[in-house]
């Protein structure tokens, strides 16, 4: 039988759930480029703050299921930086899903999503040295525009992203 991806928007009750997503994906992909003590907080960090922004409302949230598991989620909006352009803020998937196609169909719900708020382009900031999240974004039609910049945590060296754009399909 094959496999069953559904999107969905999140719900308030999702924090949970978000919050292992992230932090576990977060934890295998920006832990081993961090201090222990800082990888540490940041994967208790990603657990514990969906509830707060759910209850915020504001910028889109999908969920991704992978028979009725849920897989990944992304959040996106208006540029935090570039006006006129559309940001993917947060896009993680959970490690056991990786390779299993759920990614992809939420990256094509995001820029659908993106689509009907009107943006022509989406960017994003994804970590220099995460070879699979740049292959990643490369096969989906992202490509690099130059800026970098690093995020900096309270100890241990800061960790380098990169920049990547693509226009948005349909426009």
């Amino acid at each position: 039988m094959a496999d069953v991806i559904t999107i969905q928007p999140a719900q308030p009750g999702d924090g949970d759930v978000l919050g292992e997503i992230h932090a576990l994906s977060w934890g295998v992909s920006h832990g081993p480029l961090c201090a222990p003590k800082v990888a540490e907080a940041g994967i208790e960090e990603r657990r514990g703050k969906w509830h707060r922004i759910l209850a915020e409302g504001g910028d889109p949230i999908l969920l991704a299921h992978l028979n009725e598991r849920p897989g990944a989620f992304a959040r996106f909006g208006a540029s935090t930086f570039r006006p006129g352009l559309a940001e993917i803020h947060t896009f993680f998937a959970h490690p056991d899903v990786w390779g299993s196609g759920v990614a992809k169909v939420l990256l094509t719900a995001v820029l659908d999503g993106v689509r009907d708020a009107g943006y022509d382009d989406v960017h994003l900031w994804t970590l220099r040295d995460s070879a699979q999240a740049r292959r990643f974004y490369a096969k989906n039609g992202f490509t690099e525009t130059g800026r970098t910049h690093d995020h900096e945590f309270d100890e241990g060296p800061p960790l380098a992203l990169i920049e990547l754009e693509r226009a948005v399909p349909g426009h």
